[in-house]
């Protein structure tokens, strides 16, 4: 027991310290990329910084426990040899891990817009108006845990190799923060080409914190689209419309 709840709080270390070391990256670049973006914004970001150190407790909790098992145990689907799947399974395992999280995040996202949910937990995230890069894990707890058992959730589910897995906690971090400081760091040909059809940078999340209905996606525009939810691309232009509490 001991092991394990060291293991926890170990894993809460290492996603707050992730947490602190990119978005503060990001955070810097804006700064120096878009001087005075964030100049008026310093409460709303300390704001950010103390509800996402709370959710970085709460993901680090059971991504410590799948560790502490996956090591002295082996009772996850995680593999470190690289030979024991064929080599062409590797990038088909991370786009099984991304569209499997990304569709657990559209539904559950979805959800949180309900008025009852949105007032008791999702207004947390959107308290930031407008979103930075300091935003991207500012979750109320019972957010937090919903996004926080999904990846723990699915190496019982899918194997995946050590690497593929950090792969998608990388991209899990670098889509989730970059949708979020303010202004679009990816070229236009890609946001707004076939590419960006199906993508989700922060051109298409923007219009969800304006919008607050739709554009509810993490990674991909599938379900949005499947599900008459996508509002296109948004603009950075600093307006905030909508209802908050937006079904």
């Amino acid at each position: 027991m001991a092991a394990v709840l060291i293991s926890a709080l170990a894993m809460t270390l290492i996603v707050g310290l992730r947490y602190l070391a990119t978005s503060g990256f990001f955070a810097w670049l804006t700064q120096r990329v878009r001087p005075g973006l964030y100049a008026k914004l310093g409460p709303q970001m300390r704001r950010e910084v103390y509800w996402s150190l709370l959710s970085a407790g709460i993901y680090g909790i059971p991504a410590g426990i799948v560790a502490w098992g996956w090591q002295n145990i082996g009772w996850t689907r995680i593999y470190s040899d690289i030979n024991a799947w064929p080599v062409w399974y590797l990038p088909l395992s991370v786009l099984l891990y991304l569209f499997a999280h990304d569709s657990w995040f559209y539904w559950t996202h979805r959800w949180m817009h309900t008025p009852r949910l949105f007032r008791i937990a999702h207004a947390v995230h959107h308290d930031s108006r407008p979103p930075t890069a300091w935003a991207a894990m500012s979750f109320h707890p019972w957010e937090a845990l919903t996004g926080a058992v999904v990846i723990p959730a699915l190496v019982f589910l899918i194997p995946i190799h050590i690497g593929a897995l950090g792969f998608v906690l990388f991209l899990m971090t670098l889509m989730g923060i970059t949708n979020h400081m303010g202004w679009e760091m990816f070229p236009r040909f890609m946001v707004h080409g076939r590419l960006g059809k199906w993508l989700i940078t922060a051109t298409h999340h923007q219009k969800h914190h304006d919008a607050y209905r739709g554009n509810y996606g993490l990674y991909f525009r599938f379900w949005d689209r499947l599900c008459g939810t996508d509002l296109g691309l948004g603009s950075f232009d600093g307006k905030r419309r909508g209802d908050p509490v937006g079904g």
